[in-house]
């Protein structure tokens, strides 16, 4: 029985910022950083990595040059903007509003409605 869960939509893009706000990494980084910090229970697949990093870069929320990856290939490597780390607050914040608010739907018992 598989321990990992299917990643919410519209998640990705926060679980990305939130990866490389840890430090720049390269694209296969990313979805490492994220089942490392997930503890292997969230598969990010690279078909849907791929086009949420380019869709962040092109909205200016991270940032992207070339370098060279710990098996010496060369690698784009990903880092945070100013306004990336300005949208990885707010929706964190999002987040953390809406799970509270599901929380609290889900413990409430038949006599407090």
């Amino acid at each position: 029985m598989s321990k990992q869960i299917d990643l919410l939509q519209g998640t990705l893009d926060l679980l990305i910022l939130k990866a490389v706000s840890l430090g720049p990494l390269h694209g296969y980084g990313v979805l490492l950083r994220i089942q490392q910090i997930s503890q292997n229970r969230l598969e990010i697949l690279q078909g849907s990595l791929y086009p949420a990093l380019y869709r962040l870069e092109q909205q200016g929320w991270i940032a992207s040059e070339w370098g060279e990856s710990e098996n010496k290939r060369k690698a784009k490597y990903y880092r945070l903007t100013a306004a990336g780390k300005r949208q990885l607050l707010s929706e964190a914040e999002k987040w953390n509003r809406m799970a509270d608010v599901i929380a609290g739907i889900l413990h409430t018992s038949p006599g407090e409605v």
